[in-house]
């Protein structure tokens, strides 16, 4: 990861000091340092180019080397300041600074042993024994192993409860391991936890906000990453996010200006300014009800997790490390694309069509291609009254958020949709009980609908 790969704020028209940190005689005794003058130095263009210079003018060795590769890493050039540090192996500060570059860089394998070291040397510290599980559980899922690599996480968890205790690092790396065992309300319950405790984990931030997106909670998606975007640097991808998100939310002034940021910063950026144009056009369009519900549905199907679905372990991993996590991330996949990809074939090419079969998806669909597809999907039924109440959204049930994420992990987009199911499906559901079941039958009953019957068992 380079410098383009960050994004200053947008300038605020207030005056700023023409130094916002000085690299060559601050006092940086730890990380921590590092971290709270990082968002001065970006506060503005000038203030970041002024800084940028004063790195480049440091030498590389002695005293000046280690402070220009803390400097480096101040400024995102994560490759750079992992090699300007690999000789500073004595100083913690360093180590710790350049264990960090190397995660950010994508080499958590080289990162790990660090976190290590300093672990064993300050062994009552959640922050570098939580570093350390964490780089090994992204070197883990690299390597393509990722019921072991939880496997490893929770062992490191058990093996130190008392050093992370209710910090930020030991509740996110739970949530961690919750999400991957598909707990995700307890998931959720542990981000917040950590969220509590240090509200400037970025990692923690972008999972959960990425999590309750995908569980359909877009407005507390959306807290988590306003948090993330008044984080400087802001990462180009959570602009991006927030972007689609608020347009999902039909925020699209909110959406544009987050494009416009991205434009501003790299102006050679096409996707953004695509994104910027297509956002600033939707603001002068008029609101057709009937196309924002077709919409919602796709979005819905698109958010569905892959997890859902039942795989071979090859596809499984190999979708892992693409980091295709829904139904949204692999309709922008082309078979070319796929294909491509290391010990991905024929077969798990044709699991993925099935998928997407089962869903009236394909392959590198336009959304304009998905939209309608969802509407030949959701055709009414029937005809007359009951086909008008059967096409209500299911949104209408006003169901509790457990309920709700059950039918909705099922696709279920409309009333007829959930009346195709009986009861017996339902609580084979994860964390959909008994009272979840009560409630979705109260709902219907008072509509005059019910669910389907249970198939009849098994001779």
């Amino acid at each position: 990861m380079t410098n383009s790969s960050t994004t200053e704020a947008a300038p605020t028209g207030q005056s700023t000091p023409e130094q916002a940190f000085d690299i060559r005689k601050a006092q940086i005794a730890s990380f921590g340092v590092l971290q709270q003058a990082r968002g001065q130095v970006f506060a503005t263009r000038k203030l970041r180019d002024a800084f940028a210079r004063e790195v480049s003018a440091l030498g590389t060795g002695g005293d000046e080397g280690r402070r220009r590769g803390l400097g480096l890493w101040m400024l995102g050039d994560y490759a750079a300041a992992a090699a300007q540090l690999e000789s500073y192996g004595n100083d913690d500060v360093a180590s710790f600074t350049r264990a960090n570059a190397l995660v950010s860089a994508g080499r958590p394998k080289e990162a790990w042993p660090i976190f290590k070291r300093l672990s064993e040397a300050y062994p009552n510290e959640p922050r570098p024994r939580g570093s350390m599980l964490e780089a090994r559980l992204e070197a883990d899922l690299l390597a393509g192993g990722a019921d072991e690599a939880f496997v490893n996480l929770k062992r490191g968890l058990t093996e130190a409860p008392a050093v992370f205790g209710p910090s930020c690092e030991g509740q996110y790396l739970q949530g961690r391991l919750a999400e991957h065992e598909r707990r995700y309300g307890m998931a959720l319950d542990h981000y917040e936890a950590a969220y509590a405790a240090d509200p400037t984990h970025r990692g923690l931030l972008f999972r959960a906000a990425h999590l309750l997106e995908r569980c359909g909670e877009d407005q507390s998606a959306l807290r988590y990453y306003q948090s993330l975007s008044q984080l400087l640097p802001i990462d180009r991808n959570v602009l991006f996010n927030l972007g689609m998100l608020y347009e999902d939310l039909g925020k699209d002034r909110q959406a544009a200006a987050c494009y416009e940021v991205l434009v501003k910063n790299d102006p050679t950026d096409r996707r953004a300014r695509l994104y910027f144009l297509d956002a600033r056009s939707a603001l002068s369009m008029y609101y057709d009800e009937d196309l924002e519900r077709k919409e919602d549905r796709l979005n819905q199907i698109l958010r569905t997790p892959i997890s859902d679905f039942e795989l071979s372990v090859r596809a499984r991993n190999c979708l892992n490390k693409m980091n295709i996590i829904t139904l949204g991330d692999l309709v922008r996949q082309t078979e070319a694309e796929l294909l491509a990809y290391k010990n991905f074939g024929e077969t798990s090419l044709n699991e993925i069509k099935e998928i997407l079969a089962s869903k009236n998806l394909r392959l590198g669909m336009a959304h304009e291609e998905a939209v309608a597809s969802i509407e030949a999907a959701t055709r009414p039924r029937g005809s007359g009254e009951n086909s008008e109440l059967l096409n209500r959204p299911i949104g209408d049930l006003d169901l509790s958020i457990r309920a709700r994420r059950t039918v909705e992990s099922l696709s279920c987009l409309t009333l007829g949709d959930v009346v195709q199911h009986s009861e017996e499906e339902l609580l084979g559901m994860p964390n959909f009980g008994v009272t979840s079941l009560t409630e979705l039958k109260r709902k219907l009953a008072e509509l005059g609908l019910k669910l389907a019957e249970n198939p009849p068992p098994k001779k």
